[in-house]
């Protein structure tokens, strides 16, 4: 009998189990292997601090952001006083795995069928790749990572079937340093309808490697012509392709995380990921950490309304940020117009200082209030059609 089974080993379910085994309890965690999540890879300072990442998994440390616009607008902001970590998925997920394990965790390779509670007891099953038969994990607790089309989710949680996503798509080619338009110390994001008519599309360096790709929730779209367009307008054709990855990326939390009896969600199965921009590994780790206070809650009271706190423990802290994004999500990305004006609009200094702040400390500077006043205005002139993108 475990105490908590956590479906899924990507970032939110690694950290859960984690958690979970160093506060004493016996966790499995059922990771089916064999798929790498398409992710451009970016982790701010905050997430190395918190959650101890060495700088044997950073593959680079990027200091510009370069936002690009529908008529090629470039504006490059400077990440002063910090940078952007990047790692590779395919190294990243199984170092948390592998540090869960460390701290007392059990892995288990196989796929996720379904929860079964014949007998009042509480059991996952799964198919055991080798055998391919299906096996029984009896638990007091199950934590759903297993993504944004969450299986877990869609079975055990009201509204669990209702996240709205795009599809993101990217490649990891082989880098060489500066050639073309890329550069390997710069993240480009490129707001352009042709690339992505709701999202944005772009080119992370990853050192020796960079993946290049988009994400949109518009049906039809070519996802592989779009990042052949990206290749070629950064110079990258030619270069060598290691992997093509795609899946789903949520867009908004759900309303409920947790069954009232002993599931709870964490990271993509829950949607968190970030409105706008489209961040996911930062707050997958948080959803993970707070859905393993949640369970180690529950555990010990016995009350399954302490399943509730993920929820609450997550919102407390990133429930504004995760508005404020959406607000610009829905202004800005619904047509190249008001992308070109967003672009213009990233000019202003006070919006790269802000900005780059709440990004690194995922927190909302409220100490300069002028300049959010400033950058309030300005919004609103840009939005209105007051100020001409190419008057800025």
């Amino acid at each position: 009998m475990y105490d908590v089974v956590v479906v899924g080993g990507g970032p939110a379910g690694a950290i859960a189990a984690e958690d979970l085994a160093r506060m004493g309890h016996r966790v499995a965690l059922l990771e089916r292997g064999g798929r790498i999540k398409p992710c451009g890879g970016a982790i701010p300072p905050r997430l190395i601090a918190d959650f101890a990442i060495p700088d044997s998994q950073l593959v680079a440390r990027i200091k510009t952001a370069r936002m690009i616009s529908p008529t090629g607008r470039r504006v490059d902001i400077p990440i002063e006083g910090g940078f952007v970590g990047m790692v590779d998925r395919k190294d990243f997920d199984p170092f948390l795995r592998e540090r869960a394990v460390a701290a007392g965790a059990e892995e288990i390779t196989g796929t996720y069928q379904k929860i079964d509670r014949d007998g009042g007891v509480t059991r996952v099953l799964y198919r055991d790749p080798a055998s391919g038969e299906s096996r029984a994990l009896p638990t007091r607790l199950v934590i759903g990572a297993d993504g944004a089309r969450s299986q877990v989710a869609q079975a055990e949680v009201a509204g669990g079937e209702k996240t709205p996503y795009v599809i993101a798509y990217h490649e990891i080619v082989e880098a060489p340093g500066p050639v073309g338009d890329y550069d390997p110390d710069r993240c480009d994001v490129v707001y352009d309808g042709r690339i992505s008519p709701d999202f944005y599309g772009w080119v992370f360096p990853h050192g020796a490697t960079a993946s290049i790709g988009m994400g949109t929730g518009v049906d039809g779209v070519n996802l592989k012509q779009a990042t052949a367009d990206l290749r070629a307008a950064s110079g990258l054709s030619d270069c060598a392709t290691l992997r093509r990855e795609g899946a789903p990326i949520p867009l908004k939390p759900l309303s409920r995380w947790d069954n009232g009896r002993d599931v709870v969600l964490a990271g993509d199965a829950s949607g968190v990921v970030a409105p706008s921009s489209g961040e996911g590994i930062y707050y997958a780790m948080v959803g993970g950490r707070v859905a393993a206070e949640a369970a180690a809650a529950c555990l010990a009271s016995g009350r399954a309304a302490d399943l509730a706190l993920a929820r609450k423990l997550f919102m407390r802290e990133h429930k504004t940020v995760f508005r404020v994004l959406a607000s610009m999500q829905d202004a800005y990305y619904k047509s190249d117009e008001r992308r070109e004006r967003f672009v213009s609009l990233c000019h202003d200094v006070d919006v790269q200082r802000l900005t780059f702040e709440a990004y690194m400390n995922k927190k909302l500077v409220r100490a300069r209030v002028m300049a959010h006043l400033k950058i309030g205005l300005k919004n609103l002139a840009h939005l209105t059609g007051l100020v001409r993108p190419e008057h800025v």
